[in-house]
């Protein structure tokens, strides 16, 4: 039986002896083929894409026109548009309903907006994004003094440019 021992121990550290020089290739290997490849480089190309936005945040009016005795009617339109178009946008004005005498429309100049007539109305425009606050003042003129009690006679449509 001694004769038997010394086999297996020799096997045992032979096999032992083989398992650690194979440990360390297997590492060496993957850190060779990493080192003699080219160096690892990436190009990324980011791409933020905004969606256009245009909103009206308010656009109050009285639901029906002030009248004056010599039949004439006035009321004041606030609108606020925010707006991220890079050509801008522009705001209608029409009549709603038949026309009713003559119609002016003035806002301020420091609105930022251009106003224009244009055969069917008005035409409010923004030439560039940003926050517009538009202060719109309306008068209405009727020779038969038809204008009392009118409800809001105007209609309002917005666009991009």
């Amino acid at each position: 039986m001694s004769k038997l021992l010394p086999r297996p121990n020799r096997l045992s550290a032979a096999l032992l002896a083989v398992g650690w020089l194979l440990t360390p290739a297997t590492g060496m290997s993957e850190s060779v083929l990493g080192g003699a490849s080219r160096p690892a480089s990436a190009a990324l190309d980011f791409r933020i894409v905004i969606p256009p936005v245009m909103q009206v945040l308010e656009n109050s009016h009285p639901r029906q026109l002030d009248t004056f005795a010599d039949g004439e009617a006035s009321a004041l339109q606030r609108l606020v548009v925010v707006s991220n178009m890079k050509r801008g946008f522009c705001v209608s004005l029409r009549q709603d309903a038949a026309p009713i005498g003559t119609w002016e429309v003035q806002t301020a100049p420091q609105s930022g907006m251009q106003l224009s007539l244009v055969a069917n109305g008005y035409r409010l425009c923004g030439a560039q994004p940003g926050r517009y606050t538009v202060l719109i003042q309306h008068r209405f003129r009727s020779s038969d003094g038809s204008l009392d009690a009118l409800n809001w006679p105007v209609q309002t449509d917005i666009s991009a440019i």
